[in-house]
């Protein structure tokens, strides 16, 4: 692959190359942006990488936040307020395979060595517009795969993390992952074990949101060892690829539990209630020709109907938007009378009146025009 004679820096960015390069530190481009403009994909999210520590970036700039200053990031916020990452040259000196202790006072070269794979080890720089590619990265762009910087166990022992990004490149890409290096994240998976469910989970979603086919980042997970670690409910991955790219709804349907699953992610309350919903009803949709079932059926599964429509057949979807249409009433608020009508009327306080709007709210569902005060207190 030949380099572009330039790369089209956005202008905050050299901004602040050129504020750094003004005060003596050296600053280039690395990381993803440079590997997506040199594979035609847009990506305007450029990283710099500085000769300058952290306490000088934030001398040279006003506004800066410490986004993860122990490890050298620092946040300078443009005009707009909108931030850039600039990380000072450093390596790593100890790790226990989720985090590193890491060094600075290094040069590019060290910290281009530090790097996972060989397609992130290029560097730009935005003024010279000189190319820095140690480890042939560029070449394995052409060659359409993913190989590890040095030794891959070693990579990987530094942050198992790195095998559940091989995973993501290889899927988002299309890339094969190189045979040394598929060969280590093989013996390495028992170390993904050690990472946190979090950082699992967020490397799990962006490989739903970038892979080409999700099926096959299904099918990567399996083969490498991961999904035995991670994602055991894991099922048939076949029809994952016609689903939308919601990674919490996209889970839970290729998951034979999903609640269990997105629990052991540590996903919020809410979404492990989306799944256990889906768990529950994907396979319970209702006769499309009865509209008395569409009703009870949106009425039962309430706030997740829109995540279950998206398994539904066409029929069961159509039925649905024309019964929806009609606003008939599906809850319990929806009824023409509250729990003090019922009391009034004579039902005694307590668990009768539940039970009571429960009976009242069946009839309605079965025929809406039920749905008066006279008809449902002439019921009680």
């Amino acid at each position: 692959m030949t380099f572009p004679a330039q790369l089209p820096i956005p202008p905050e960015v050299l901004k602040i190359a050129q504020k750094l390069e003004a005060a003596g530190f050296e600053t280039w481009c690395v990381g993803g942006a440079i590997r997506d403009n040199l594979l035609g994909v847009e990506n305007h999210d450029f990283d710099l990488t500085t000769s300058a520590p952290p306490p000088e970036v934030q001398k040279v700039f006003k506004r800066t936040v410490p986004v993860g200053i122990e490890h050298g990031t620092v946040a300078v916020l443009d005009a707009s307020n909108q931030a850039h990452e600039v990380t000072t040259f450093r390596k790593d000196i100890q790790t226990d395979g989720r985090h590193a202790l890491v060094e600075f006072g290094v040069s590019l070269m060290d910290d281009l060595a530090r790097r996972d794979f060989t397609i992130n080890a290029i560097a730009y720089h935005p003024l010279r517009h000189e190319w820095r590619d140690p480890f042939q990265g560029a070449q394995d762009l052409e060659k359409k795969l993913i190989r590890s910087v040095g030794d891959p166990n070693w990579r990987f022992q530094e942050d198992y993390l790195r095998i559940l990004r091989a995973l993501r490149f290889s899927a988002r890409f299309e890339f094969r992952i190189h045979p040394r290096t598929l060969e280590a994240a093989k013996a390495n998976v028992q170390g993904l074990a050690q990472l946190s469910a979090e950082r699992v989970r967020d490397e799990w979603f962006k490989g739903i949101d970038t892979a080409k086919k999700v099926s096959k980042l299904v099918a990567l997970w399996k083969d490498i060892g991961a999904k035995r670690i991670w994602l055991p409910e894991l099922g048939d991955a076949t029809n994952v690829d016609k689903l939308p790219r919601d990674p919490v709804v996209l889970t839970a349907y290729i998951a034979k539990d999903p609640a269990s699953l997105l629990t052991r992610l540590k996903c919020s309350n809410r979404d492990i209630e989306r799944g256990r919903a889906i768990g529950k009803w994907r396979d319970h949709y209702p006769d499309s020709r009865d509209a008395a079932r569409v009703r009870k059926w949106l009425s039962d599964v309430g706030e997740h109907v829109d995540d279950l429509l998206i398994g539904a057949a066409d029929p069961v979807r159509k039925a649905v938007a024309q019964v929806r249409a009609q606003h008939p009433p599906l809850a319990l608020k929806d009824l023409a009378v509250r729990g003090d009508d019922l009391i009034a009327a004579g039902v005694r306080p307590g668990p009768d009146v539940g039970e009571a709007l429960a009976r009242l709210l069946d009839e309605v569902l079965e025929d809406p025009s039920r749905n008066t005060r006279d008809y449902l207190l002439s019921r009680v």
